[in-house]
C-alpha cells in the first residue's frame, strides 16, 4: 500500500497578493508584476541580488520557494528537496521578448541575458542555487494544473526515498497575468492540513 504523504505548507501568489498557509502576508494596490515582485522582495528582506536579473517566471517561482524553503534551508547545507513544477505557457513570455530583440533587422540586438531564460525549467535552477539543492527536479507543461499528476509524482519521489521533501506546484506567467501555487509535501505527519489535498488548497 502506498504511503500517504502530507502537505506541510503552501503559498499562493496572484493579484498583487501573497498568501502563506491561508494568511495574507503581503498585499499592495494593483500594479504590474515587475513592481509587485520588487516590493515583495524588499518587504521580506531577501538578500539575493541576482533576483533582479531574472525573468518574470523565475521571479514568481523564486518568491514562492523563498518563503516556503528559507525557514528550513540555510548556509552551505545540502538539502534533499525535490522540485516539481508546471505551467501552461512554458517560457513564452520571455520567448516573445527575445523574439522582439531579433526581429528588427535595423535594431538587431539579441540579448544573452534574456535568452538564458527561454526555457521554463531555468526557474528550477535559480531555486536550486539559492537553497543549495542537488536533488530531483522536473518542469511539466499542462493546459491546466494537473493536481493528481503532481501529487502522485511527488509521492513517488518520497516513497522511493528520492527526496525527503518535495516542493511542487504551478507557476504561470504570460503578459503580466500570473499565478503561483506551491506547497511542500513530506512523509512527516501534518496536523494542520491532514484532511486537505493539493486540489482543495489550490482552489481556495
Amino acid at each position: 500500500m502506498t504511503q500517504k504523504n502530507n502537505i506541510q505548507s503552501y503559498i499562493k501568489i496572484q493579484n498583487n497578493e501573497i498568501v502563506l498557509n491561508g494568511t495574507s502576508v503581503f498585499k499592495i494596490e494593483p500594479t504590474d508584476f515587475a513592481d509587485f515582485s520588487k516590493q515583495a522582495y524588499r518587504n521580506f528582506d531577501v538578500q539575493y541580488p541576482k533576483f533582479f536579473k531574472m525573468d518574470a517566471l523565475s521571479k514568481l517561482a523564486f518568491l514562492g520557494a523563498e518563503l516556503l524553503l528559507s525557514p528550513m534551508t540555510s548556509g552551505e547545507q545540502e538539502n534533499n528537496i525535490a522540485l516539481v513544477l508546471a505551467n501552461k505557457s512554458s517560457s513564452l513570455d520571455t520567448d516573445v521578448k527575445y523574439q522582439e530583440s531579433i526581429s528588427d533587422q535595423e535594431n538587431y540586438f539579441p540579448s544573452p541575458a534574456v535568452f538564458v531564460y527561454t526555457l521554463p525549467n531555468i526557474c528550477l535552477g535559480e531555486i536550486s542555487i539559492r537553497h543549495q539543492l542537488k536533488s530531483e527536479n522536473s518542469f511539466f507543461i499542462f493546459d491546466a494544473f494537473n493536481t493528481e499528476f503532481m501529487s502522485n509524482y511527488s509521492n513517488i519521489l518520497l516513497n522511493t526515498n528520492k527526496a525527503d521533501l518535495v516542493l511542487c506546484g504551478w507557476v504561470e506567467f504570460f503578459n503580466d497575468d500570473y499565478k503561483a501555487f506551491l506547497c511542500t509535501i513530506s512523509k512527516e505527519e501534518s496536523t494542520k492540513y491532514t484532511n486537505e489535498t493539493i486540489n482543495t488548497l489550490y482552489n481556495q
